[in-house]
């Protein structure tokens, strides 16, 4: 069974930094691609980064330069965010889809992980 499982969030200052960690499991061969996505109270969810399994990254524009993603040979996914602002605020979500992708539709993603809460206070 494939499990996703995040954890690091919290809540934190602006210009804090949170790191976020995404163990995934249950895969029988490794996902083509991952990612990070984003839901703020009241808005859609929003993709925020992704990794392929041959290391391209794509970030969406409004974390470029703060965030970093990254993935090692565990499969773990990290979301390393710097200078956080309150717009950072939201559930943020790991996915995995055996797509190879560089965009962030969401219905290209089939797991999911349960989201974490990151709160970022002024």
């Amino acid at each position: 069974q494939v499990r996703l499982v995040e954890s690091g969030g919290g809540s934190v200052q602006v210009g804090g930094s949170l790191r976020l960690s995404c163990a995934a499991s249950g895969f029988n061969t490794r996902p083509a691609s991952m990612a990070w996505f984003r839901q703020a109270p009241g808005k859609e969810r929003e993709g925020v980064a992704i990794i392929t399994a041959d290391g391209r990254i794509q970030y969406a524009d409004s974390v470029k330069g703060r965030f970093t993603i990254s993935q090692d040979n565990t499969r773990t996914l990290t979301l390393q965010m710097n200078s956080l602002v309150p717009e950072d605020t939201a559930v943020y979500y790991c996915a995995a889809t055996h797509l190879y992708r560089l965009n962030l539709r969401e219905s290209d993603y089939i797991y999911w992980g349960q989201g974490t809460q990151v709160t970022v206070s002024s």
